[in-house]
Protein backbone atom coordinates (compact mmCIF):
# COMPACT_ATOMS: atom_id res chain seq x y z
CA UNK A 1 0.00 0.00 0.00
CA UNK A 2 1.04 3.52 -1.33
CA UNK A 3 0.07 7.11 -0.76
CA UNK A 4 1.05 8.68 -3.79
CA UNK A 5 3.37 10.65 -2.39
CA UNK A 6 6.80 10.53 -3.99
CA UNK A 7 9.95 10.06 -2.05
CA UNK A 8 12.98 10.41 -4.43
CA UNK A 9 13.69 10.27 -7.66
CA UNK A 10 16.10 7.28 -9.04
CA UNK A 11 17.99 7.10 -12.46
CA UNK A 12 17.95 4.01 -14.44
CA UNK A 13 21.71 2.76 -14.86
CA UNK A 14 20.71 -0.69 -16.75
CA UNK A 15 18.27 -2.86 -18.48
CA UNK A 16 18.25 -6.33 -19.19
CA UNK A 17 16.11 -8.89 -20.67
CA UNK A 18 15.79 -12.09 -19.69
CA UNK A 19 12.51 -14.01 -21.40
CA UNK A 20 9.52 -11.82 -21.31
CA UNK A 21 10.89 -10.66 -17.81
CA UNK A 22 12.69 -6.91 -17.65
CA UNK A 23 15.61 -6.32 -15.00
CA UNK A 24 15.81 -2.81 -14.06
CA UNK A 25 18.84 -1.43 -12.10
CA UNK A 26 18.27 1.84 -10.48
CA UNK A 27 20.42 4.16 -8.19
CA UNK A 28 18.65 5.90 -5.52
CA UNK A 29 19.37 7.81 -2.52
CA UNK A 30 17.74 5.22 -0.26
CA UNK A 31 19.55 2.22 -1.33
CA UNK A 32 21.56 1.60 1.52
CA UNK A 33 17.96 0.79 3.79
CA UNK A 34 16.14 -0.95 1.57
CA UNK A 35 16.30 -5.13 2.01
CA UNK A 36 15.66 -8.16 -0.74
CA UNK A 37 12.27 -8.64 -1.10
CA UNK A 38 11.21 -5.14 -0.24
CA UNK A 39 7.82 -3.64 -2.39
CA UNK A 40 8.58 -0.16 -4.26
CA UNK A 41 6.57 1.95 -5.98
CA UNK A 42 8.24 2.78 -9.59
CA UNK A 43 6.27 5.52 -11.25
CA UNK A 44 3.29 4.66 -9.44
CA UNK A 45 4.35 0.12 -10.23
CA UNK A 46 4.42 -2.07 -7.07
CA UNK A 47 7.86 -3.80 -8.00
CA UNK A 48 9.92 -6.19 -5.74
CA UNK A 49 13.82 -5.46 -5.17
CA UNK A 50 15.98 -8.46 -5.94
CA UNK A 51 18.93 -7.84 -5.27
CA UNK A 52 21.41 -4.63 -3.83
CA UNK A 53 24.52 -3.52 -4.83
CA UNK A 54 26.16 -0.43 -3.53
CA UNK A 55 24.13 2.57 -3.95
CA UNK A 56 22.11 0.35 -6.92
CA UNK A 57 19.33 -1.98 -6.69
CA UNK A 58 17.69 -4.40 -9.05
CA UNK A 59 13.61 -5.20 -9.48
CA UNK A 60 11.99 -7.35 -11.88
CA UNK A 61 9.22 -6.39 -14.26
CA UNK A 62 7.21 -9.50 -16.01
CA UNK A 63 5.35 -9.30 -18.95
CA UNK A 64 1.86 -8.40 -17.61
CA UNK A 65 3.45 -5.48 -15.74
CA UNK A 66 5.53 -4.26 -18.93
CA UNK A 67 1.83 -4.64 -20.41
CA UNK A 68 0.12 -2.01 -18.37
CA UNK A 69 2.93 0.30 -17.00
CA UNK A 70 5.57 2.39 -19.38
CA UNK A 71 8.01 0.52 -17.74
CA UNK A 72 9.19 -1.40 -20.69
CA UNK A 73 9.53 2.17 -22.12
CA UNK A 74 11.92 3.12 -20.24
CA UNK A 75 15.71 3.57 -21.52
CA UNK A 76 19.35 4.02 -19.32
CA UNK A 77 19.17 7.86 -17.68
CA UNK A 78 15.46 8.25 -17.10
CA UNK A 79 14.45 9.38 -13.57
CA UNK A 80 11.92 7.25 -11.91
CA UNK A 81 9.66 8.38 -9.40
CA UNK A 82 9.78 6.21 -6.48
CA UNK A 83 7.64 5.37 -2.74
CA UNK A 84 8.41 2.55 -0.76
CA UNK A 85 5.74 1.30 0.90
CA UNK A 86 3.43 2.97 3.68
CA UNK A 87 4.14 2.05 7.13
CA UNK A 88 1.44 1.56 9.55
CA UNK A 89 0.58 4.16 11.74
CA UNK A 90 1.77 6.48 9.81
CA UNK A 91 0.15 9.99 7.97
CA UNK A 92 -2.09 9.25 4.83
CA UNK A 93 -0.99 12.49 3.16
CA UNK A 94 -1.76 11.25 -0.71
CA UNK A 95 -4.59 9.00 -0.84
CA UNK A 96 -4.74 4.72 -1.05
CA UNK A 97 -2.80 3.83 -3.43
CA UNK A 98 -2.22 0.33 -4.48
CA UNK A 99 0.65 0.22 -6.58
CA UNK A 100 -1.46 -1.34 -9.21
CA UNK A 101 -1.40 0.87 -12.19
CA UNK A 102 -4.73 0.44 -14.05
CA UNK A 103 -3.38 1.86 -17.82
CA UNK A 104 -1.29 4.23 -19.37
CA UNK A 105 -1.95 7.34 -20.36
CA UNK A 106 -0.34 10.01 -22.88
CA UNK A 107 0.73 13.58 -21.83
CA UNK A 108 -1.42 15.69 -24.18
CA UNK A 109 -0.29 19.24 -23.50
CA UNK A 110 2.08 21.01 -20.35
CA UNK A 111 1.14 24.62 -20.02
CA UNK A 112 2.41 26.85 -17.69
CA UNK A 113 0.23 28.83 -15.08
CA UNK A 114 2.28 31.69 -13.61
CA UNK A 115 4.55 29.45 -11.24
CA UNK A 116 2.68 26.62 -11.44
CA UNK A 117 1.64 23.82 -14.40
CA UNK A 118 -1.12 22.23 -16.13
CA UNK A 119 -1.07 19.19 -17.28
CA UNK A 120 -3.61 17.74 -19.92
CA UNK A 121 -3.35 13.70 -19.87
CA UNK A 122 -5.73 11.52 -22.41
CA UNK A 123 -6.91 7.73 -21.40
CA UNK A 124 -8.92 4.90 -23.18
CA UNK A 125 -11.96 5.68 -22.98
CA UNK A 126 -13.71 2.35 -23.39
CA UNK A 127 -12.32 1.40 -19.68
CA UNK A 128 -15.30 3.55 -18.05
CA UNK A 129 -17.30 0.54 -17.10
CA UNK A 130 -14.30 -0.60 -14.97
CA UNK A 131 -13.82 2.30 -13.14
CA UNK A 132 -10.80 3.86 -15.30
CA UNK A 133 -12.53 7.22 -15.23
CA UNK A 134 -12.53 11.02 -12.91
CA UNK A 135 -14.14 13.06 -11.81
CA UNK A 136 -13.54 16.87 -10.42
CA UNK A 137 -11.46 17.46 -7.35
CA UNK A 138 -11.26 13.70 -7.22
CA UNK A 139 -7.84 11.66 -6.73
CA UNK A 140 -5.58 10.25 -9.29
CA UNK A 141 -2.28 8.78 -9.14
CA UNK A 142 0.02 9.89 -12.14
CA UNK A 143 3.63 7.98 -12.28
CA UNK A 144 2.89 7.37 -9.08
CA UNK A 145 2.11 10.70 -7.67
CA UNK A 146 -1.01 11.51 -5.98
CA UNK A 147 -3.13 14.33 -7.70
CA UNK A 148 -6.22 16.00 -7.59
CA UNK A 149 -8.44 16.56 -10.69
CA UNK A 150 -8.63 19.67 -12.01
CA UNK A 151 -10.92 19.47 -15.26
CA UNK A 152 -12.34 15.72 -16.06
CA UNK A 153 -14.20 14.29 -19.20
CA UNK A 154 -14.75 10.53 -20.10
CA UNK A 155 -11.21 10.07 -21.70
CA UNK A 156 -8.87 13.21 -20.42
CA UNK A 157 -8.61 15.28 -17.34
CA UNK A 158 -5.85 17.61 -16.21
CA UNK A 159 -3.58 18.39 -13.10
CA UNK A 160 -2.34 21.17 -11.47
CA UNK A 161 1.58 20.80 -10.76
CA UNK A 162 2.76 23.41 -7.97
CA UNK A 163 6.87 24.05 -8.19
CA UNK A 164 7.48 21.43 -5.43
CA UNK A 165 6.18 18.53 -7.10
CA UNK A 166 7.32 19.56 -10.85
CA UNK A 167 11.01 19.86 -9.30
CA UNK A 168 11.12 17.11 -7.09
CA UNK A 169 9.45 14.41 -9.62
CA UNK A 170 9.95 13.54 -13.21
CA UNK A 171 7.57 15.72 -14.14
CA UNK A 172 9.44 18.28 -15.06
CA UNK A 173 10.98 15.99 -17.62
CA UNK A 174 7.02 15.52 -19.52
CA UNK A 175 6.84 16.46 -23.04
CA UNK A 176 3.75 16.12 -25.56
CA UNK A 177 3.08 12.48 -26.29
CA UNK A 178 4.76 11.01 -23.35
CA UNK A 179 3.16 8.14 -21.84
CA UNK A 180 2.30 7.97 -18.18
CA UNK A 181 1.37 5.45 -15.71
CA UNK A 182 -2.24 6.01 -14.21
CA UNK A 183 -4.13 4.48 -11.20
CA UNK A 184 -7.44 5.20 -10.90
CA UNK A 185 -9.46 5.82 -7.51
CA UNK A 186 -10.02 2.35 -5.64
CA UNK A 187 -13.30 3.86 -4.41
CA UNK A 188 -14.55 4.80 -7.44
CA UNK A 189 -13.59 1.33 -9.57
CA UNK A 190 -15.38 -0.31 -6.66
CA UNK A 191 -18.29 1.63 -7.08
CA UNK A 192 -18.58 1.82 -10.91
CA UNK A 193 -17.86 -2.38 -10.78
CA UNK A 194 -21.26 -2.18 -8.30
CA UNK A 195 -23.36 -0.05 -10.78
CA UNK A 196 -22.22 -2.47 -13.60
CA UNK A 197 -23.42 -5.31 -11.96
CA UNK A 198 -26.24 -4.13 -10.63
CA UNK A 199 -27.57 -3.37 -14.37
CA UNK A 200 -27.47 -6.15 -15.59
CA UNK A 201 -30.43 -8.75 -16.15
CA UNK A 202 -30.96 -11.16 -13.62
CA UNK A 203 -31.37 -14.87 -14.59
CA UNK A 204 -34.43 -16.43 -13.70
Amino acid sequence: MFTGIIEAMGEVSSIAQEGENTHLTLRAPFTEQLKIDQSIAHNGACLTVVAIDGDSYTVTAIEETLKRTNIGELKEGDLVNLERCMQMGGRLDGHIVQGHVDTVGKVERVATQDGSWRVYLSHPADQAEEGYITVPKGSITVNGVSLTVVDSSIDSFSVAIIPYTWEHTNFHRFKEGDLVNLEFDIIGKYVARMAAISQKPSVS
